[in-house]
């Protein structure tokens, strides 16, 4: 059954508000988006409008038996898998956030990372990435950044909005960090 379509009005009464992170100590990924769209926000799941490509290509890399629907997000856990966000605040689009807002986006991600001691942590988009790590020159794979004895790779984005990665060309990047993960399951 699809979800129940969301009013705009709904939509609106969304912005600023937060999802709550799906995670648990010493995942093998923790996934990290942008922050979180309207729909997300108001359905409390992550990744959740219909165009957003996470969810496939999650199962297209290989990271889950089957697609999963953003309603389904605490199965990830039984995966070895976590999401959070760079920055906690619902917007209706990634650039309303300020470099501020980055920063400081960084910094908790850092700490929470700390916290919760994930394997890999997986930024889901190159410009948040840079952004809240004040690394300009970054590219999508593996970081030479670690946080503690956590690894850092950058994954392209998957909003629908982001059309120069096809759900395949951006599965087959989430799987060299499936593979990687796989072989060296050391934290």
């Amino acid at each position: 059954m699809a979800p129940r379509r969301l009013t705009p009005e709904e939509l609106q009464a969304a912005r600023d508000l937060t999802v709550p992170d799906v995670v648990a100590s010493g995942l093998s990924v923790l996934f990290c988006g942008i922050n979180p769209g309207l729909m997300s926000a108001a359905t409390g799941h992550h990744f959740a409008r219909p165009g957003n490509r996470f969810w496939p290509v999650l199962h297209l890399s290989g990271f889950t038996p089957r697609r999963l629907a953003p309603s389904e997000q605490h199965e990830l856990l039984s995966y070895g898998l976590g999401v959070t966000n760079v920055v906690a605040r619902a917007t209706a689009r990634a650039d309303e956030l300020g470099d501020e807002e980055y920063r400081e986006g960084g910094r908790l991600l850092t700490a929470k990372v700390r916290l919760l001691r994930p394997r890999w942590l997986a930024v889901v988009g190159i410009t948040a990435y840079r952004a809240a790590f004040g690394d300009r020159k970054a590219a999508t794979g593996p970081q030479e950044r670690t946080i503690g004895g956590t690894r850092v790779w950058v994954l392209p984005n998957p909003s629908g909005l982001n059309a120069h990665w096809t759900a395949r060309t951006m599965a087959e990047e989430y799987a060299r960090l499936r593979r990687a993960a796989t072989e060296d399951p050391s934290p």
